[in-house]
């Protein structure tokens, strides 16, 4: 039996799914398969999947019936034969072992699903030093609430028959997603483990869905509601922690006003956990307050 799918789902990806699909096909493990899954794509878009697909007869194409990113990754889901399932948006990359570091953490019965550290780039690899942490425990819901680990769906796998269990993605979301996903996981006591071993290159862009800071906001206020449905509410640390993420972000994409103010209130709910560990704290409050004087080419580089 196969032992992955992977599931990409596709819009309008032209400039980026050609190196994502290269990244897939490079994998030293080989026992897959990847489902691109259509959602309304551009003609563009479709030539160069259907390329790949002439290539390598591991990849095949489906067209989701429903719209949204969410709700082609679960029809995904539906046509996969693998055991594990393991989710790439069309933009990112893969390093060349991921696969074979996942088989490898899915040896433990005990494991449901898992991550590992990401590495951001803009326009080329290499362009940005910001790498992600990997706790060593399993995540649990106030983890959860405070900075995603896992931070993208590229870089969640998780067990066919636990995906189903918790009922697939909510296909209503867009922004944080995978942030419900894995509150229900956690509250429903599968083990979501991290693999402190790099495995994904994630694409920032101005123009894409991490961008828009109010709607992931939104998305997070969805989340939260989940959380509450397990009885576990956002503590002052975990919001604060969750300010500075956006701060971060907003420093990046050069909207000085709504870092200064995430900032801001960060720092008032719980400067502490705002501020510590001092290496991102520090920078965050020092960039927002002098934003206004740095160049964007630093912001974007210090602040992935």
């Amino acid at each position: 039996m196969t032992r992955f799918t992977i599931i990409v789902p596709f819009h309008t990806d032209a400039d980026t799914i050609a190196d994502t699909l290269t990244s897939i096909r490079a994998q030293s493990f080989t026992e897959w398969e990847a489902i691109c899954v259509g959602d309304r794509p551009s003609k563009a878009c479709l030539s160069i999947v259907l390329n790949h697909i002439a290539q390598d007869h591991r990849i095949r194409i489906a067209s989701s019936p429903l719209d949204g990113p969410s709700a082609a990754r679960n029809y995904g889901a539906e046509l996969a034969k693998g055991d594990m399932l393991a989710f790439c948006d069309a933009d990112d990359l893969w390093h060349k072992d991921k696969l074979a570091q996942l088989n490898e953490a899915f040896q433990s019965s005990s494991t449901d699903a898992v991550f590992g550290q990401i590495r951001f780039f803009a326009d080329q690899l290499g362009d940005s030093q910001t790498c992600s942490r990997v706790p060593n425990a399993p995540l649990t819901i106030p983890d959860l609430l405070a900075e995603n680990p896992v931070c993208t769906m590229s870089n969640l796998s998780i067990r066919r028959e636990v995906f189903n269990a918790v009922g697939g993605l909510d296909a209503r979301t867009v922004h944080n997603e995978d942030l419900d996903l894995l509150i229900r996981l956690a509250g429903e006591g599968f083990t979501i483990k991290g693999v402190d071993q790099f495995q994904v290159w994630y694409r920032t862009s101005a123009r894409g869905l991490s961008s828009d800071l109010a709607a992931m906001r939104a998305g997070r206020a969805y989340a939260v509601k989940t959380a509450a449905s397990y009885g576990v509410f956002p503590s002052r640390s975990s919001e604060a922690v969750y300010l500075r993420y956006l701060a971060r972000r907003a420093l990046r994409l050069g909207h000085q006003g709504q870092a200064l103010s995430y900032t801001r209130k960060g720092l008032s709910l719980h400067a502490r956990s705002f501020l510590l560990p001092l290496r991102r704290g520090l920078p965050t409050a020092a960039g927002a307050a002098l934003a206004p004087i740095l160049p964007q080419a630093i912001k974007s580089a210090l602040f992935s």
